[in-house]
């Protein structure tokens, strides 16, 4: 549900609050102190831009002129308090609706964004099954999420205006969840994730990720197993068109499995992992370098387990091969003298580890693939993921099998870093374990959920996390916020169901 009406902040009282900030010292100098904290706009810069933006809606050309002027302006001040900060860049997580293609709907966001002191924008893209590209011109899998008749094209209005005003906008994009409406057509469903008990992530018993409408779960999941030719294919054919755009970047997002309840959030049996869609099966067999290798996995993935009884008979199967191989296997003594059994036990455990491996390379191979066009069109892109994502726990694995660890290190490493303490010290040891495991020149960009000047759902205000990440590492010049819903729910709710009032 959304934060309670006692809760919300205006964003004129919002600065007033950061007014009294500056008279407590926590501006970085008295050379800089004009300036907010955190690069806010005054109470007074905001009554007037949003008075310029009502008068240019419908007004002369006089009008809009004098507001473009302000616009300008202002993206120059944030650009420079922005470069004076310690926080390079402040951005925040936006979700766009259908009632944005009224006019002057996009502008009252992005100006309310600027007053904050966020100077980039992470405009979800490819989300629930919908894509944020105009119905007349959307050739891609996916239903476009703005079916208005005047062709409105949502993703190429904010990326401008986002420009306009000294924002950088980035394509957020779901990698792995396609969505269910995605998932349902008959012709995709080879394309599925499935475990080994045949079921599908939107059969199976799975946690849903935070929705950006606080404490609401998702009900439009489906994860698309990662080795599948065509659901890469249509992925790829899709970015394409969101690079069209020409973003200042994208960001990748669900690059991981589904989170299972209960005792299935530990991964430890292969009929856990996420490998029997029909590509991935494949690909995992395929890994075998020898017959005896290939059936070997065939057994053990199709029964869970090896007995001696398969080493017995695959041996006769396939008598001049020595040992069975797959990739990355190093034979042990064992082969050589060991008993049926005792080869039997030792195989297990290496097609268990070679189960797991396979599941996490087909996220870093899919993630690979996303970022290929968006680098070969010379912009950045990032990675956002769970911090304990890719934990053991155990004998097992944290079911969502997300090896960030792995992932490119010249792209960003964006930690979703929502633990709930009460304070600061468990987000910032969700950090402290991205920066342990990221190279040198790996650029970190913590994510945090909250809102400013206020405790919700057991999280410190979003300036107390900041300033705790600050000293934990200079490491750290630019955090993001989700998200826009969280910030400003009257907007949100208004601009969802398109509630009549004055822009």
């Amino acid at each position: 549900m959304f934060v309670s009406v006692r809760r919300l902040r205006s964003r004129i009282a919002f600065a007033i609050v950061t007014t009294s900030l500056v008279a407590q010292g926590l501006c970085q100098s008295v050379a800089k102190a004009e300036f907010l904290p955190y690069c806010q706009q005054t109470t007074d810069a905001i009554r007037q831009k949003d008075g310029a933006r009502r008068a240019a809606l419908n007004g002369t050309p006089e009008a809009q002129q004098s507001y473009q002027t302000l616009i300008r302006q202002q993206a120059e001040q944030l650009r420079q308090c922005r470069n004076q900060n310690w926080l390079k860049t402040q951005g925040i997580w936006l979700r766009l609706y259908a009632c944005d293609t009224r006019p002057g709907a996009i502008d009252e966001v992005l100006d309310r964004i600027v007053d904050r002191g966020y100077n980039e924008i992470y405009v979800e893209t490819f989300f629930n099954g919908q894509v944020l590209l105009p119905a007349a011109n959307n050739p891609t899998a996916w239903q476009s999420m703005v079916q208005s008749p005047n062709n409105a094209d949502l993703l190429a209005q904010v990326i401008q205006k986002g420009r306009d005003r000294g924002l950088k906008v980035y394509a957020w994009m779901f990698s792995m969840n396609f969505g269910y409406t995605y998932a349902i057509k008959p012709e995709k469903q080879v394309t599925l994730l499935r475990n080994g008990r045949g079921q599908t992530s939107f059969r199976a018993n799975t946690v849903a990720g935070l929705s950006t409408d606080l404490g609401t779960l998702n009900p439009d999941e489906a994860f698309i197993d990662p080795y599948s030719l065509l659901a890469k294919q249509d992925y790829y054919r899709m970015m394409q068109e969101v690079l069209k755009r020409k973003p200042d970047g994208v960001l990748f997002d669900y690059i991981r499995y589904p989170r299972s309840r209960g005792k299935q959030s530990i991964t430890t049996s292969v009929q856990d992992l996420w490998i029997f869609g029909e590509a991935s099966r494949q690909a995992l067999i395929d890994r075998g370098l020898n017959n005896k290798g290939r059936e070997l996995i065939k057994r053990y993935i199709n029964r869970g387990f090896i007995s001696a009884s398969d080493v017995a008979t695959v041996d006769k199967l396939f008598p001049r091969e020595k040992v069975p191989m797959w990739q990355g296997r190093v034979p042990s003594t064992i082969e050589a003298r060991g008993s049926s059994a005792q080869r039997a036990g030792v195989l297990q455990a290496e097609l268990w580890r070679l189960s797991v491996a396979h599941a996490m390379q087909g996220v870093v191979d899919f993630l690979n693939l996303a970022v290929y066009p968006v680098r070969q069109a010379g912009l950045p892109a990032g990675a956002v993921f769970f911090p304990e994502g890719n934990q053991t726990i155990g004998q097992g694995y944290d079911s969502r099998l997300q090896p960030w660890d792995r992932f490119p290190h010249n792209i960003a490493w964006h930690p979703m870093s929502y633990a709930t303490c009460g304070n600061a010290k468990c987000v910032v040891q969700q950090v402290q374990r991205v920066l342990a495991q990221a190279a040198p020149g790996t650029e970190v960009k913590p994510v945090l959920a909250g809102v400013w000047q206020e405790s919700i759902s057991n999280r410190p205000p979003l300036e107390v996390q900041m300033e705790a990440l600050r000293s934990l590492s200079p490491r750290i010049s630019a955090i993001s916020h989700f998200a826009y819903s969280w910030q400003e729910p009257q907007s949100d709710q208004d601009r969802k169901y398109c509630a009549a009032r004055r822009l």
